[in-house]
């Protein structure tokens, strides 16, 4: 059934030899090169990926810095728009009051000018009336400027409420 040949079985080995020498000079080589050049690819492939996550991590930690710094700048302005707020209606509300106090002095003085007014008018209907009642008195009738002096006088005398 099975036959060793010793001539097949060195001819098979001389061939397998021979393909392996072929192989190894027309194949292997250019394959592993060719595996060699895949693996270096990958690598760079890989090493780059690390290189861009690092960058975006890097990225990422400084947005999120400039997103802090940003919130906190919007909060100071907002303190200072509601500081800047809130001194403008104190202005505001001490412009009023003065305003308010000038107009209450202005009409005051106003008052006291009208009631010093009357009072003048007053005093001269007052001394009309006391010549005229003197004269209907007294039955006689004294000189106009006499009569002037002498309600002056009195009137001067009288206190000035």
């Amino acid at each position: 059934m099975l036959d060793p040949n010793p001539g097949l079985i060195i001819w098979t080995i001389i061939t397998f030899l021979l393909l392996m020498v072929i192989l190894k000079k027309f194949a292997w080589k250019p394959l592993l090169e060719s595996l060699q050049r895949r693996e270096e690819s990958v690598r760079n492939a890989i090493e780059r990926a690390e290189q861009a996550k690092n960058e975006a991590e890097r990225l990422l930690e400084e947005n999120r810095k400039q997103l802090e710094r940003a919130e906190a700048e919007g909060h100071r302005m907002l303190t200072e728009s509601r500081q800047l707020a809130e001194k403008l209606k104190d202005e505001i509300i001490e412009k009023a009051n003065r305003q308010t106090r000038a107009m209450l002095d202005q009409a005051k003085q106003e008052i006291d000018r009208d009631k010093e007014a009357a009072l003048a008018q007053l005093r001269g209907e007052v001394a009309n009336l006391a010549i005229q009642a003197a004269s209907k008195i007294l039955d006689e009738t004294l000189d106009e400027s006499r009569h002037r002096k002498i309600v002056d006088s009195y009137l001067k005398q009288l206190p000035k409420n």
